[in-house]
């Protein structure tokens, strides 16, 4: 048996265990977890530490970088989501509907764990804690394979995870990590139908292809976010400016930041330059379309602008038409992850929202908004660009299933 397939295997039987755990048991385990990462913070800089210096040598890009390296308060903020989550209402065991038969049989529709859950992901060194906090919660094992970038950040956390659990009476293998970078330790993985019943790739577009193509266990596709910001005829301009600033700006390294910005014709020649200035005091490079320039001094753009999740401060803008060509290009090039129209408009704003296919789409408000904490929910394993089983910010619901109970007294099917 290799490495993997024991990890795999000690994950299978945890959970057996795990789902029968009570919410004070798995909360108390979620506030131990958290009190360890404060307490030992060093360990975790230490790690990161090493993880950033072999960064650096590789010439990673700064976005990946930034996406990398753990601060003081980002450890402080993994320590208080981990007790969010604790917090949350524990889904597990609740009815979701119930009804009794003409016969007098009891159907009730109840939430229970998934079970095992895989998880490969890149950079993101807060996913390891993330994720294992919020499989606790909803009483499912999980096996993690984190990017080569951050290993030894990932086995750190990995390992204050399970020391702090197993002490709080988790049953062992309830977390597991494979420790090899080895691209093969991943391709296995994918094919441990037998153990895991859930696989969640989390990173750049290839990592998702590759896991979609490869894996032998149902996964749920977190695409990458190719996310637009259309500025209606309609829009009150001052609004706009705030929210194209914040969708770009605020944190451009993540999948929900704005990469092209729509503006309508009507109010181009007027709100471009104005936004221009701030995006650019910003430093972000603005590549545009030819009436774009004629407008603002900016790069051209080209076709593979207009299909790119940058991740860094660089923007695709195009003048469009009006709202008909505005949907018709996020039709064409969105990823189905967040969509904006700015407008004062209720028609504008309601053809946006039924015609833009997309797990969010936001009138008013800046793309940045999708996410499990800010929509209230608690924590994410990522964001859901599929339609099935889940779409949208992934909180604790969204990695549980169902069973039907049903109690009779005697019932026979004639």
């Amino acid at each position: 048996m290799t490495k993997v397939e024991q990890k795999c295997r000690n994950a299978k039987a945890a959970s057996v265990m795990l789902a029968t755990l009570s919410s004070l048991e798995k909360d108390a385990a979620l506030l131990a977890m958290a009190d360890s990462f404060e307490a030992n913070c060093d360990i975790i800089f230490e790690a990161n530490k090493r993880d950033l210096a072999a960064a650096d040598c590789a010439g990673i890009s700064s976005a990946m970088r930034k996406r990398l390296e753990l601060t003081s308060e980002n450890i402080q903020q993994m320590a208080e989501g981990v007790r969010q989550i604790a917090a949350l209402r524990d889904p597990i065991g609740e009815t979701i509907e119930g009804y009794i038969r003409p016969n007098g049989m009891e159907v009730r529709k109840v939430r229970v764990p998934i079970g095992v859950i895989g998880i490969i992901y890149e950079s993101r060194p807060n996913v390891t804690a993330d994720a294992a906090a919020l499989c606790l919660k909803a009483g499912n094992a999980v096996v993690l394979r984190g990017g080569s970038e951050a290993i030894n950040s990932n086995l750190a956390i990995e390992k204050l995870i399970d020391e702090s659990i197993t002490r709080a009476g988790i049953p062992a293998g309830a977390v597991q990590i494979i420790e090899t970078t080895d691209r093969a330790a991943a391709n296995e993985l994918m094919k441990m139908k037998q153990y895991i019943d859930c696989l969640i790739p989390r990173g750049g577009k290839g990592l998702i292809q590759t896991v979609v193509e490869n894996s032998t266990i149902p996964v749920i596709e977190h695409g990458d976010g190719n996310c637009h910001v259309y500025v209606d005829g309609a829009a009150d301009l001052a609004m706009a400016e705030n929210i194209v600033f914040n969708a770009k700006v605020q944190n451009p390294s993540v999948c929900n930041a704005m990469e092209t910005l729509l503006v309508s014709e009507q109010v181009a020649s007027i709100f471009l330059p104005r936004v221009y200035g701030k995006l650019a005091g910003a430093g972000v490079e603005i590549r545009g379309c030819e009436k774009t320039q004629a407008i603002i001094s900016v790069k051209p753009a080209c076709e593979e602008d207009w299909e790119t999740e940058f991740l860094d401060l660089i923007l695709a803008v195009k003048v469009v038409s009006g709202i008909d060509e505005a949907i018709e290009h996020i039709r064409k090039y969105g990823s189905g992850h967040s969509e904006a129209i700015v407008t004062e408009n209720l028609s504008a704003a309601k053809r946006f929202t039924n015609e833009i296919d997309a797990a969010a789409v936001f009138v008013n408000v800046s793309t940045r908004f999708t996410d499990g904490y800010e929509f209230g929910k608690g924590a994410e394993m990522g964001i859901s660009t599929q339609k099935l089983h889940a779409r949208g910010p992934m909180g604790i619901e969204e990695i549980t299933t169902y069973k039907y109970v049903v109690t009779g007294s005697g019932q026979v099917r004639q």
